[in-house]
């Protein structure tokens, strides 16, 4: 056994793009850090879909960078074509998406990393997690090399007792060519959490000179594409086109053919899957009424000639593969280079954490990205962030940093963990939040960026941009509002459907003074005001609840009345408030009133519950 003798206020565990979030958020907060990752060569390597962003994810994304993460920055220097989709619909729900290139973002993440201070990186895979008197002290390598902290963030991925499968073949692996973390997992089922099992999967790749584009849809980029990053100016890069295909009923034939091949259905996979993004026999199966069913083509980077063939997700044999993928259109002589695999791999239930990321079980010992059940690049960046965030602020001796679900789709992605769990892999939509007109992509910054300010990772200097931004839209709403064409106000003109902001009757030259990101926010801000201000109202009313404290060792057994059901669940989850109590699945508006009668009978609660909120 060999001690490391340099000691660490923090590890992570895992390179992924929860490690790599956590272990940059951790050393920019002025802490001692290790990155520990199995393979310095897969660092922030993008197992699936080379792609950043989407519903939802998009959101994500903006959300990290105006925490003072990477992601957003390094989709803009390596994105090989960039979209705002759900455009014809309302601003909600616009979400940015890139195609990256997947080596490139990979090195570029990479290089990040090893450039910043005070943050170490190691090649090793832990095996042991180190206690004393209650909380992480340290962790053991399969090489037997122990590292010492102070805390430590878990961002293991599919990695723990990953097991893929490819038709009647089994191997272990937490990707496909990576070898699996065998005894992590063990370590945890020691130290008293559950573990349960969760599966995900992958298509075929293509090369592309194999490909009749011809028989395709063109899908271009934007020709005026909006960076990700507040912080990026402008994309500069050339974009690639992507396109659009589809299979056919004979796709659906071979693959009907051969289900007693494929894994999930012969029972060979017992982890649940992911059901926002099904495997492609899992389509034909549950939609029998489709005769066919879309398949993005996208190219996996500028120097390379693989492409992803986004909605082919896959288990079934290799000989299967490449009869059901040569009866699509474009795809006759198609040349298979990868074959689509599922992995199965350990997770812990999220409603073992606190919402800080931190575990009701050890003390500063945080889980972030997929150990939690999420699935998705920008799901577990955003976890990696709030952990490394959590884990500095702990040590700080000061309060974590909880985004309410107000103000932030992170907010709600980590409420729903720790109080609803995850049975099945978790997505972020846009349909998940229930405040969305306050949580468009366009304005992450203005919501988060004094977050990230009070942490350390958004300097002075760029949040005073952010504040002036904050003045300029100031300004101009006020304009509006005072400003007429005839007997009509500027900001009332503008509520019409038909009017834009072009469109008033400005002085010449006048509106080409103001930036175009001050221009649409307003814009959208005026037109949609009304529901707005609903919004706000309605989310008033969650915060209140939010603000009603319930101590953590708040005896609920002393709650009079209250169902066993439900008196389990909160004991299990341990509700830090009323709001939180009321969204545990299963606890009903009675118990609620129940558990606040309780709170104000032993002076935990200073407000009598307000039954208008």
């Amino acid at each position: 056994m060999f001690t490391y003798d340099k000691q660490y206020d923090i590890i992570v565990i895992g390179a992924g793009h929860a490690g790599c979030e956590a272990a940059l958020a951790a050393a920019r907060m002025g802490f001692q850090t290790l990155l520990l990752t199995m393979n310095l060569d897969s660092i922030a390597q993008m197992s699936c879909n080379p792609a950043i962003g989407g519903l939802g994810k998009g959101h994500i994304v903006r959300e990290v960078d105006a925490l003072g993460g990477e992601m957003a920055r390094v989709t803009d220097r390596t994105g090989l074509q960039f979209r705002m989709l759900n455009t014809k619909k309302g601003p909600a729900v616009w979400a940015p998406r890139a195609q990256a290139d997947k080596k490139l973002y990979q090195f570029t993440m990479k290089h990040v990393l090893e450039k910043q201070e005070r943050l170490d990186i190691m090649q090793g895979a832990a095996e042991e997690i180190l206690m004393e008197g209650g909380r992480v002290c340290g962790i053991e390598t399969e090489m037997g090399v122990r590292y010492l902290c102070r805390a430590a963030v878990i961002t293991t991925g599919t990695f723990l007792k990953g097991l893929i499968h490819v038709g009647e073949s089994q191997t272990q692996g937490g990707r496909m060519g990576d070898p699996p973390s065998r005894t992590l997992s063990d370590s945890l089922r020691r130290l008293g959490f559950e573990i349960g099992r969760l599966k995900t999967g992958t298509p075929p790749r293509v090369n592309r000179r194999s490909i009749d584009f011809s028989k395709l849809e063109v899908q271009p980029g934007d020709p005026h594409p909006l960076p990700f990053s507040f912080s990026t100016v402008k994309i500069r890069q050339k974009q690639l086109v992507c396109y659009i295909g589809y299979t056919n009923e004979k796709t659906h034939g071979v693959i009907r053919a051969n289900l007693h091949r494929s894994p999930l259905y012969a029972g060979r996979i017992k982890g649940i899957g992911p059901r926002y993004c099904p495997s492609i026999e899992d389509k034909v199966v549950r939609f029998p009424e489709k005769t066919r069913h879309q398949i993005f083509f996208e190219p996996e980077g500028r120097n390379t000639e693989e492409y992803y063939l986004n909605g082919l997700s896959t288990s079934l044999p290799p000989d299967v593969q490449i009869a059901y993928v040569r009866t699509i259109e474009g795809l006759e002589e198609a040349q298979i280079m990868r074959f689509g695999y599922a992995v199965e791999y350990d997770y812990v239930p999220p409603t073992q954490l606190k919402e800080s990321l931190e575990t009701k079980r050890i003390e500063n010992l945080f889980f972030a990205g997929q150990i939690n059940g999420t699935t998705g690049y920008e799901e577990a960046a955003c976890q990696g962030l709030m952990a490394g965030i959590n884990a500095g602020q702990k040590l700080k001796g000061k309060e974590p940093l909880i985004l309410g679900r107000h103000e932030s789709y992170i907010g709600v992605l980590i409420d729903d963990l720790v109080t609803k769990g995850a049975d099945e892999p978790y997505r972020m939509f846009t349909s998940r939040a229930e405040y969305r007109l306050l949580l468009r992509q366009d304005n992450a910054d203005l919501r988060l960026m004094k977050y990230g300010h009070e942490v350390g990772l958004i300097s002075d200097a760029y949040y005073e941009e952010c504040l002036k931004k904050k003045e300029q839209i100031r300004e101009m709403m006020d304009y509006l509002k005072n400003q007429k064409a005839g007997n009509k106000r500027f900001d009332a003109l503008l509520r019409r459907p038909e009017v834009g902001i072009e469109e008033l009757p400005w002085a010449p030259g006048e509106l080409q003074t103001v930036p175009e990101a001050i221009r649409s926010h307003v814009e959208l801000e005026v037109k949609y005001e009304g529901y707005i201000q609903k919004e706000i109202v309605s989310a008033r009313k969650m915060v209140r609840l939010e603000e009603r404290k319930i101590p953590e060792d708040f005896p609920f057994e002393k709650v009079r009345g209250l169902k066993k059901e439900a008196y389990e669940k909160l004991v299990k989850i341990r509700p830090r408030s009323i709001g939180q109590a009321a969204r545990i699945q299963g606890i009903t508006p009675c118990d609620i009133s129940l558990l606040m009668v309780e709170l104000v009978a032993a002076g935990k609660s200073l407000d009598r519950y307000d039954e208008n909120t």
